[in-house]
């Protein structure tokens, strides 16, 4: 197969955008090609988002490109579910100039139709597993890593806490963040033997000090490879980005991390708000403004929700998290993780951790107790029940520590 080794020129290690104060000093990455920018070897920290319309509706997509791109996005990403998609991100190319960055859903082998047209792909390793489920996974790789050689094109091997490589799961005693690791290891060695080295990772938790963790990990055993550093599903606005902000800190400050996106669950009129946080969040760490977190923070009530994306089926997603986060505010001072997810791609697995689980589908709302199924609730009825199941929750940790 074709190899990518062509030379990047990389800029001074101290370069950074006029007006924009140095950052701390990184770890000594190589250099990934996304477009017109270069992330890693010393490169301003690039900062991202998604967008959140249909794929396949390239009016309202192109529109929210240019939003993000006006908000200063540096890379714009599109998710990929479906060939129908593919054929409208051809047009959507034809009408902006971004760097766009593809998000391969459960099919692989759109990043044939789709790689002629973006300046990245992002894959889920613990999504190849859902078609072909007897070829292997390296094979699957080899595929990616040809059509993106071929069309010049780099990669993200995007690791998350909510749907890992089934061939990982159980086998570190518990221990997610070293299954997390190990998918990513795993997948970047496959990457360098088919000769292709034009590839960052990303390994994201909702959970920050996860995040943390497992970046410090990967970084430690390949200090080499750019890191995209993220917290999955960190939710509304302000706490969204408190969780944030706390992974990045600690992070950036130790000098790892090369591009960053800041996941926010607000509606699709104001996803340039992920940018201006990420873009307040590395202008207060390049100045020494670190934010004291409070120590009781992750003992309190969390809510975790994905950010608004193109795989919403419904968009009463986000005036439920709204809501989710009014209607059990009287249970702040309980160590509770509710998560409410908008999606059937990651819904189901990414409920799994939360103590109580609700994932969107078009017309219900499927409510869940830690992995089992409480059952399917209209959107105007969900919330009395999840009271309820809040309401129990509490009752018999009282009890248990009566």
């Amino acid at each position: 197969m074709p190899s990518d080794m062509t030379p990047i020129d990389a800029a001074p290690a101290d370069r950074t955008p006029q007006g924009e104060p140095p950052l701390a000093p990184r770890h000594p990455t190589r250099a990934v090609r996304i477009g017109r920018i270069t992330i890693g070897a010393g490169q301003p920290i690039a900062v991202q988002s998604m967008t959140a319309t249909r794929t396949s509706d390239v009016e309202a997509t192109v529109a929210q490109v240019r939003l993000l791109e006006a908000a200063g996005a540096d890379v714009v990403r599109i998710a990929i579910d479906s060939a129908r998609d593919a054929t409208a991100l051809a047009e959507i190319r034809a009408r902006t100039s971004a760097n766009l960055s593809v998000d391969l859903q459960e099919s692989y082998r759109l990043a044939a139709d789709v790689a002629p047209f973006v300046d990245k792909i992002r894959y889920n390793p613990g999504h190849l597993y859902h078609h072909e489920k007897s070829k292997p996974a390296r094979d699957k790789v080899a595929f990616l890593a040809e059509v993106a050689a071929r069309h010049g094109v780099a990669i993200r091997i995007g690791v998350n806490c909510g749907s890992i490589d089934p061939a990982k799961a159980g086998r570190h005693g518990g221990d997610s963040v070293a299954e997390m690791v190990d998918s990513a290891l795993e997948h970047a060695r496959w990457l360098d033997d088919l000769g292709f080295t034009r590839f960052c990772v990303s390994l994201k938790d909702s959970d920050p000090s996860k995040v943390i963790d497992a970046n410090r990990r990967f970084a430690a055993a390949r200090p080499d490879v750019p890191l995209h550093l993220g917290v999955t599903e960190a939710g509304l606005p302000p706490e969204g980005i408190i969780k944030t902000r706390v992974a990045f800190e600690q992070l950036i400050a130790g000098g790892i991390g090369d591009t960053i996106r800041v996941s926010l669950t607000v509606p699709n009129d104001r996803k340039g708000e992920e940018i201006a946080a990420g873009r307040r969040i590395l202008d207060d760490i390049a100045h020494g403004r670190f934010r004291s977190v409070p120590e009781n923070f992750a003992r309190r009530l969390n809510i975790i929700s994905c950010p608004s994306c193109s795989r919403v089926e419904n968009e009463a997603f986000v005036d439920l998290a709204e809501k989710v986060r009014e209607v059990t505010a009287y249970a702040r001072d309980h160590a509770i993780t509710i998560a409410v997810m908008g999606c059937r791609v990651n819904g189901p697995g990414e409920t799994d951790d939360a103590d109580l689980g609700l994932w969107c589908a078009p017309t219900h709302v499927n409510l869940k107790r830690k992995a089992e199924t409480v059952g399917a609730f209209r959107y105007d009825e969900v919330l009395d029940r999840l009271r309820r199941e809040l309401d129990a929750l509490i009752a018999a940790r009282g009890r248990a520590s009566a």
